[in-house]
């Protein structure tokens, strides 16, 4: 199998564009790791490229799911690596594009998927109702302080997941993590800028979704129904509290942007932990070459870990 070109980092630096310019050039078709980008109908909010400027290009695991099932890791591992074989199939190169870590891990790593049980579940997502996810992520520091420190205290989801495993497997949720080796073979190519430009780029994302149409999106979703998972993502959140009254308008745009923001962090937190990740600056006019060269290197096996660079960028804006 060809080497994957996978374009991780920050939301809001340009990934979707570097993808289609990369898969121009190297005869590719992308792979979304966006875990958002999956359901059907999220399109405004998730800055999902309409049919009409993907410029012929293939994309794949873009909306395989309605917005009321929970998406799952272990299936899109499945349908992510088959799309992989099938690209690789007809002599085509896969270029993942997405921010998703835990996504972009488990179509470039060995990854374990732990069994689950409804009841066990059920009980901790009880928990979370009675007592406040910040209260069992405390609990989860306690027994796996490595994974709490990956989880973010409001993250209830995650922190529910983590426990469940805690409790059927009896070893530390930190335990069935990925680690950085590769099960498919793959260049990681990060794209980061400074903190200011990046901000100033998020704050025009969110007015051009508003313009776009972004809460007439989540009002057509509601009325679809919306599952636990899409309601809580960035913007839809924030749209949803809009709509019943919680947050003005006003209010509303304001905290799709903090939360966008703090997705970015975190986004870059993961990302740049990763040591095989090799960063370029988004801003670089030069980019687009930039990133083949890395790939000719990685093809021809002269791109070392990024750690081997002189100064590896590993903080947003660093």
């Amino acid at each position: 199998m060809s080497l994957v070109v996978a374009l991780v980092g920050p939301t809001a630096t340009g990934k979707s564009d570097l993808g289609l310019a990369l898969a121009h050039a190297l005869g590719g078709e992308v792979v979304n790791t966006d875990a958002m980008q999956l359901y059907r109908g999220m399109d405004i909010g998730t800055a999902k490229l309409p049919v009409g400027e993907r410029e012929g290009v293939t994309h794949h695991l873009l909306d395989v799911l309605d917005p009321h099932e929970d998406a799952s890791v272990a299936d899109y591992q499945a349908l992510a690596r088959a799309a992989l074989r099938d690209i690789d199939g007809r002599g085509a190169r896969a270029v993942a594009v997405g921010g998703s870590g835990l996504y972009v891990r488990a179509l470039l790593d060995h990854m374990e998927f732990p069994g689950t049980d409804a009841d066990v579940r059920a009980a901790l997502e009880a928990r979370v109702e009675a007592e406040g996810a910040r209260a069992l992520h405390a609990e989860l520091a306690r027994l796996d302080p490595v994974a709490a420190a990956g989880i973010g205290p409001r993250n209830a989801r995650r922190t529910v997941r983590a426990l469940e495993v805690i409790q059927l497997t009896g070893r530390p949720y930190s335990a069935s993590l990925p680690q950085h080796v590769y099960e498919v073979p793959a260049v990681q190519i990060g794209l980061d800028c400074d903190r200011a430009t990046l901000d100033a780029r998020i704050e025009q994302r969110v007015e051009r979704m508003w313009e776009a149409g972004l809460v007439a999106e989540v009002e057509r979703l509601m009325a679809a129904g919306l599952g636990r998972t899409a309601s809580r993502a960035v913007g839809y959140a924030e749209v949803i509290a809009m709509l019943d009254g919680t947050l003005t308008a006003q209010e509303a745009r304001a905290a799709t942007a903090a939360g966008t923001r703090r997705l970015a962090r975190k986004q870059m937190g993961w990302f740049g932990r990763d040591p095989r990740v090799h960063w370029l600056d988004a801003q670089d006019p030069e980019v687009v070459g930039r990133a083949l060269e890395l790939v000719a290197r990685a093809d021809d096996g002269t791109l070392g870990l990024a750690t081997d660079d002189p100064a590896p960028r590993r903080t947003l804006g660093s």
